[in-house]
């Protein structure tokens, strides 16, 4: 449900090419069932002239009240239309977190 509401939020204000919203919560030490953790791939031209420090504050500024919330952590990978080409293949993958899974 979480996902979703963060999806919506982030079509309706940025407009994007490409969206990717991950769930990865099981990899990290929370009860099974959590939406706590997300990796967000987010592609669109309102990032033209932006820096990466900008383009974060904008999306934590729209998802404000889920981070308020239930949402710790968010890794951002943010790209305007022409940063993405070529890069589909080559976004980072999360690091490791420290204790997943010792959670039963």
């Amino acid at each position: 449900m979480i996902r979703e509401q963060i999806e919506a939020k982030l079509v309706a204000a940025f407009e994007p090419a490409y969206l990717e919203v991950t769930d990865e919560s099981y990899r990290h030490n929370v009860p099974a069932g959590s939406e706590s953790h997300f990796k967000v791939v987010l592609v669109s031209d309102k990032f033209v002239g932006e820096r990466f420090l900008s383009r974060h504050r904008a999306i934590y500024g729209e998802l404000s009240l889920e981070l308020a919330g239930s949402v710790h952590a968010l890794a951002l990978h943010t790209y305007t239309q022409k940063e993405w080409e070529g890069l589909q293949d080559t976004v980072p993958s999360s690091p490791p977190c420290r204790g997943a899974g010792t959670l039963a």
